[in-house]
C-alpha cells in the first residue's frame, strides 16, 4: 500500500515538473515581452556625459561647459525612482558629494519612456525620455533641456 502511494506521488511529481517545463518554455519562445513599470526594477548605475551650453547664446559647435557625472538610481518597478549622482561641469564638482533626488517614470509597451527627476541642484524638475535595452539591463537616457545623455547598466538582479 506504502509502495502504492509512493509510485503515485512521483508520477504525479514527474507530470507537474513535465507541465512547469512545457509552459516556462512556451514563455521563452513565445517572443519579447512588452515592457512596463515593472521592467525597471532595482538599481542602475549611470554615466553621465554632455556640453551644456549658455541660454539664449549663439555658441559656435563645439563650445560649452563639458558635463560628466556618475549615478546611481533606485527603480521600485512602480513608477517611482531615487538616485544620488556626482556630476562635475567644466571642472567643477557639485556643491554636494553625492546629491540626492527622486521623481517618477513610466515605461511604455515599446520599451520607450519618460521620466522627471527632482533635485537639489536644480532650479526645475528635467524632464527625461529614454530607452529600455538589452531586456531590461540597460536604459539609455536624454535630458530634454540640454540633451545630456546618460547610460545606465542594472547592478545585480
Amino acid at each position: 500500500m506504502q509502495k502504492r502511494l509512493i509510485s503515485k506521488l512521483i508520477a504525479i511529481a514527474a507530470v507537474a515538473i513535465l507541465v512547469c517545463d512545457l509552459a516556462s518554455t512556451a514563455l521563452a519562445d513565445s517572443g519579447p515581452q512588452p515592457c512596463s513599470n515593472r521592467t525597471l526594477k532595482g538599481d542602475y548605475g549611470f554615466t553621465i556625459e554632455g556640453i551644456l551650453g549658455v541660454p539664449g547664446a549663439q555658441l559656435p559647435p563645439g563650445l560649452g561647459l563639458t558635463l560628466r557625472g556618475l549615478a546611481m538610481a533606485h527603480y521600485d518597478g512602480s513608477g517611482n525612482f531615487t538616485q544620488v549622482d556626482h556630476v562635475v561641469v567644466a571642472f567643477t564638482p557639485a556643491s554636494q558629494d553625492w546629491t540626492p533626488g527622486s521623481g517618477t517614470y513610466s515605461v511604455n509597451p515599446d520599451c520607450t519612456g519618460t521620466a522627471v527627476l527632482n533635485s537639489s541642484e536644480e532650479p526645475v524638475p528635467l524632464a527625461l525620455h529614454f530607452v529600455i535595452v538589452k531586456g531590461g539591463k540597460e536604459i539609455r537616457q536624454v535630458v530634454d533641456t540640454n540633451a545630456v545623455i546618460a547610460v545606465g547598466e542594472k547592478v545585480a538582479d
